[in-house]
């Protein structure tokens, strides 16, 4: 996304967010509003990754303690033409993975200990690949910044049962109606997160991780195992942070799994059969195959970082 759209959509957060605070206050709590939202904003584009990192108690790699999946990274990067982005791995037994950052040269990728286990080298060069197509299509600070708004927002609308929930509050424009208003907007700032950022953008970075990696159909398997494991193992830190379920390559959330205007992402499905007509069809590729695809290379092992310990192996199940 360019920065005029990512302006375009941080200006209709904050209108949001404004909204919910006049409901509750009036005038005034609507220029309190404001006020907050427009402190978020500062604070958001240049902390939300790091907020995003922080939530899922992610910890940052390198070479000397998750060798394979730093060379991963470093090679995919190359092809793509990007700066080395910080790598991150956090300790949850469902496969997923996310991205964020608020530009190319201050970006990050996290992947689940889960996923190491579940992938082989070449899936999960595919999904990080997927990862990096979003730092190049600069899609991760849209992604990172109106999840931070998001809660900010629920977080305002539960407010909204204390503090405006006097009848008598003259403050409030609607009475008790506009505190009921602020409570029921609240709960669906997370899904006018999910329509405001185009689903789009996961096809165009299906198609751009496929090119980076040099085999779609990495992806395209990779993508079946993510979605299996995500139906059948919890995240509860995404069930605590529904907002960044947006960020995720597979949504983390039970459910949700349609192909509609209200899910996060686009029906798994549907991009899987995407990925094997660019397969069928000769795909263009620029760049070189990943180096990680060597299949003497094979290893579902979690690098010994301090985490997966005590229990974060995913079950076995039928998705593995």
């Amino acid at each position: 996304m360019n920065l005029v759209r990512t302006a375009m959509l941080l200006a209709f957060m904050t209108a949001l967010f404004m909204l919910v605070g006049f409901l509750i206050g009036g005038r005034a709590g609507m220029m309190i509003a404001f006020v907050i939202a427009a402190g978020m904003n500062f604070f958001s584009y240049w902390n939300s990754d790091r907020m995003v990192l922080s939530a899922y108690r992610a910890q940052q790699v390198d070479e000397r303690n998750a060798p394979e999946f730093f060379a991963i990274v470093r090679d995919l990067a190359g092809n793509a033409g990007l700066p080395m982005p910080k790598v991150y791995l956090y300790d949850s037994p469902q496969p997923n993975a996310f991205a964020t950052g608020r530009n190319p040269d201050n970006a990050a990728v996290a992947a689940s200990t889960g996923l190491l286990s579940a992938l082989s080298p070449e899936e999960v060069a595919a999904v990080m690949a997927h990862e990096l197509a979003h730092i190049q299509n600069r899609d991760t600070l849209t992604m990172t910044i109106t999840a931070t708004l998001a809660g900010a927002i629920s977080m305002l609308g539960n407010f909204a049962f204390f503090f405006g929930g006097n009848r008598e509050n003259n403050n409030n424009p609607l009475g008790f109606v506009g505190v009921l208003l602020a409570m029921i907007v609240a709960p669906l700032a997370a899904m006018l997160v999910q329509m405001a950022i185009s689903r789009t953008r996961e096809y165009s970075a299906d198609r751009r991780g496929a090119e980076i990696c040099g085999n779609p159909l990495w992806l395209a398997s990779a993508l079946g195992k993510i979605a299996r494991g995500a139906a059948h193992v919890p995240n509860a830190d995404a069930e605590r942070n529904p907002a960044t379920a947006h960020m995720f390559i597979i949504n983390p959330l039970s459910g949700e799994r349609m192909d509609n205007l209200f899910s996060t992402h686009p029906n798994t499905e549907n991009r899987i059969a995407a990925l094997q007509d660019m397969a069928q069809g000769g795909m263009n590729v620029s760049t070189p195959p990943v180096r990680a695809a060597n299949p003497s290379r094979k290893s579902r092992s979690v690098p010994d970082t301090g985490l997966g310990r005590g229990g974060s192996q995913p079950p076995k199940g039928p998705w593995s």
